[in-house]
């Protein structure tokens, strides 16, 4: 038998969060007799019906081992060889996919410096005049994170302005929708109010970090880039063999609203973390806290002391900001006890002694 971790809950990941049970039972019951290979099957067609039934009938889904692959795949879906992506700076596509999109599309990724993790009309306008010049990467996709990897979120108003203004350019919207329910729960929307009513042309969905065990998906939601999918999906090595597996999570996240019911708790508790340590001296939020996201920054002694005990991330070294993910099964005693261990832990570093929780 393994060994678990010797830490408690973890505060550094909503991928780090197990599987939630309504997830694992849909895989136990697809787990019956045999099934046709690569999507040919009754699970993958539920998947397909609950995805229409989301984001509306024109939407085409393609399940995916995970969010890069979904990434890669749809991007590559628009880009010529000579195209570029603009994206804000801190876009996953950009800092945390290992240069994905350029190795494995040869594209050019152009990042732009974002307010909040967030981009505008006016920072894309700045690219265009590349536009025709042949000594210059064409403009071809806009690429938007929801929620931001700043924890933050794009409204439904903000993202219709994008698609507007790079429609009418010749551009297309992409959207890395890792976090998109844990956007539409703080927003208190649907999911389509953000994407398919808004003009978004296609989207990764995120199903790891809202309760699933292992599963994304690529969303088309205009008709014009679905020819190629399943040629550029077996190519990029998304293709599931045993797809009805990966199928039955996503059919149920979206039956009956769990992936609402997921984000919804997940967002209630990083406001919960972020109200109980808001009085604290010494600590302030960098972004708003928009989502399961909270970026504070709190003298470096105690972030020391503080992964001691707990798993989290350093997003800023230079400035001292961690980042504090919740998720689907963060309880609040977990958090009412990472509270208690983050004012010890700070006020002790502020009258210097950072040994106190050893």
């Amino acid at each position: 038998m393994l060994t678990p971790t010797p830490f408690p809950k973890s505060f550094a990941s909503d991928n780090h969060a197990g599987v939630h049970p309504a997830v694992l039972a849909a895989v136990v019951e697809a787990n019956t007799g045999d099934a046709p290979a690569y999507g040919d099957d009754v699970w993958t067609r539920a998947a397909e019906d609950a995805f229409r039934a989301e984001f509306g009938a024109q939407a085409t889904v393609y399940p995916m081992f995970n969010g890069t692959g979904a990434n890669v795949v749809g991007l590559g879906l628009v880009l010529r060889p000579y195209d570029a992506v603009l994206c804000p700076d801190t876009a996953h596509i950009n800092s945390n996919e290992c240069g994905a999109a350029e190795r494995l599309l040869g594209t050019k990724l152009i990042p732009l410096p974002a307010d909040n993790g967030k981009i505008t009309v006016d920072d894309i306008r700045g690219q265009l005049s590349a536009l025709g010049n042949t000594q210059r990467s064409q403009p071809r996709v806009v690429s938007i994170s929801q929620v931001t990897e700043c924890g933050t979120c794009y409204t439904a108003d903000e993202i219709a302005e994008l698609a507007e203004f790079t429609h009418a350019r010749g551009l297309f919207l992409h959207m890395d929708g890792a976090r998109l329910a844990n956007a539409a729960a703080e927003l208190n929307c649907s999911m389509r109010a953000l994407t398919t009513d808004v003009g978004v042309d296609l989207f990764s969905f995120g199903g790891t970090k809202n309760g699933a065990m292992g599963a994304e998906a690529l969303v088309i939601l205009n008709p014009e880039l679905d020819a190629p999918a399943l040629f550029l999906r077996k190519q990029g090595m998304q293709l599931a063999s045993k797809m009805r597996f990966v199928s039955a999570q996503l059919t149920a996240l979206l039956t009956g609203d769990l992936w609402r019911e997921n984000a919804a708790h997940a967002n209630a508790m990083a406001h919960r973390l972020a109200d109980s340590v808001a009085d604290l001296p010494d600590l302030s939020l960098r972004y708003p806290v928009q989502s399961n996201a909270v970026f504070p920054a709190l003298p470096e002694k105690a972030i020391t002391e503080l992964q001691r005990r707990y798993l989290f991330h350093v997003w800023d070294a230079n400035e001292n900001v961690v980042r504090w993910v919740t998720s689907f099964d963060t309880t609040p005693e977990h958090i009412d006890t990472f509270v208690s261990d983050i004012r010890l832990t700070v006020r002790a570093a502020i009258d210097g002694h950072p040994g106190l929780l050893r």
